[in-house]
């Protein structure tokens, strides 16, 4: 039995450590909070992960150290630093194997669809941070002090994606959906089950050291297909779909940081965003979860 230790209890790291406690495997999820699933071999503790000394003392004996933090936009520039420093130095004062959850923003805007190869181009500080911290990791993976993987997916279906931030809601209750993206452009969905069952598979297995993976993820789908499957799998009426006027949004930001830090990314929305995870199916053999499973898991999050 091996222990693992988890930064973060969102959607990703609440799946990740109940897949690693169901195969019997110990894991100590840390929040600030000591919020997280319950389980028998699942160790809930609050802590500061930002404090190097103390995560390495969680971190001791721990066969991977996972990145599953995930600070809200706006405080990206203030919160990452000094919380990507601690885990690399914890990962490499333990041994532990340090295994990110990361996101395709440091790509900044592409053309074609995107691959592990694709050069981490992004220019707007907030998506660069992402990919400075890969760089890091990945310097220390090649200098033999730490051994690192990270995991990209796309939008996200089930928690904090798109269907959570309001339209989700609508659609189930039957009224008018109002999308903060356009409605027609073809868009990679990622399942976050999928991210956590990446996430654990890349830290266990040597072939996944030393190099970011892309999730396998459905087909692509635009804004108004997903809502539409969506309805379809949750038994709802067919959607009426608006999308929101870029000046609407752009005022909305005004008054709301996370709305605020979404401009950033709008560019993801406006052209076709595709992620290309052909790497990971044909390395590790993982497959997408099946898209209504994974709206059905979001239907049902959304009804509380």
């Amino acid at each position: 039995m091996s222990t693992h230790v988890i930064v973060g209890a969102g959607q990703v790291g609440s799946t990740a450590a109940l897949l690693l406690a169901g195969r019997g495997e110990r894991v100590r999820v840390v929040t600030r909070s000591g919020t997280g699933p319950e389980h028998p071999l699942i160790e809930r503790v609050s802590a500061d992960a930002t404090d190097a000394g103390r995560l390495t003392e969680l971190t001791r004996g721990a066969v991977a150290l996972y990145n599953c933090a995930n600070p809200q936009y706006h405080t990206w520039l203030t919160d990452w630093p000094p919380l990507s420093a601690a885990l690399l130095t914890a990962a490499e004062r333990t041994g532990a194997t340090l295994a990110t959850t990361s996101t395709l923003y440091s790509y900044g805007p592409v053309d074609g669809p995107m691959t592990e190869a694709t050069p981490l181009a992004a220019t707007h500080p907030k998506l660069r941070i992402r990919g400075e911290m890969w760089r890091a990791a990945l310097a220390a993976h090649e200098a033999g002090r730490i051994r690192a993987t990270e995991v990209r997916g796309s939008d996200y279906i089930q928690g904090r994606g798109l269907l959570s931030f309001g339209p989700g809601k609508a659609v189930l209750a039957g009224s008018r959906a109002y999308s903060p993206a356009p409605l027609d452009v073809p868009h990679t969905w990622t399942s976050t089950d999928d991210v956590a069952r990446l996430l654990v598979t890349v830290a266990a297995d040597e072939r996944g050291w030393g190099r970011a993976w892309h999730v396998p993820s459905p087909a692509p789908l635009t804004v108004r297909e997903l809502l539409t499957r969506f309805a379809q799998v949750a038994g709802a009426p067919t959607p009426k779909l608006t999308a929101i006027p870029y000046p609407v949004f752009w005022a909305a930001g005004v008054a709301s940081p996370m709305v605020r830090e979404l401009r950033t990314t709008r560019y993801q929305f406006t052209r076709p965003f595709i992620m290309d995870s052909t790497a990971a199916t044909e390395t590790f053999g993982r497959k997408p979860q099946p898209l209504d499973d994974a709206l059905r898991e979001a239907a049902d999050q959304l009804r509380g």
